[in-house]
């Protein structure tokens, strides 16, 4: 288990919550992905700390099968401004355990998470996070680390 300091993203949140069930979160997920790199969100982030790209999940109703939020952003400083048109949340230090996703994208996180709700790991549904940096650049070969809140 990795214990992870708080820290705030400002990115794109789903307007509405999802849910995994007949895929309807790829379809939301998806679409958010493709608004947030169609439209350069990462480029209007002003004062990102780097360039890695976090998809959050959050505000779940219950476990994996019930209804959560999902957010995509950069890390940012604490006091930064949220720019026009982005919102920003912040993410509670939590422990978390580490999954690492490796593959073909986006295949190789769509199994993962398959196989982590099939796990037994002893999981809070705080916020749970993907990072994308240059490890997964090579959407033939990615590495994505995914970050479960845990007990």
């Amino acid at each position: 288990m990795t214990p992870k300091e708080n820290f705030k993203l400002t990115g794109l949140k789903l307007d509405k919550k999802t849910f995994n069930a007949i895929g309807q979160a790829a379809i939301d997920c998806g679409a958010l992905w493709q608004k947030f790199m169609g439209e350069a969100v990462a480029d209007k982030i002003t004062d990102k700390l780097s360039t890695d790209i976090y998809a959050v999940y959050f505000e779940y109703e219950g476990d994996h099968t019930q209804p959560y939020s999902f957010f995509i952003g950069c890390i940012v400083d604490a006091d930064t401004e949220t720019p026009n048109g982005l919102q920003s949340i912040e993410i509670p230090n939590q422990k978390y355990a580490i999954v690492t996703a490796k593959g073909k994208m986006p295949e190789c996180v769509a199994n993962a998470w398959q196989e982590i709700w099939k796990s037994d790991v002893d999981r809070v549904y705080g916020y749970d996070f993907e990072v994308y940096n240059e490890l997964s650049a090579d959407w033939e070969n990615a590495i994505v680390d995914i970050y479960l809140s845990v007990k």
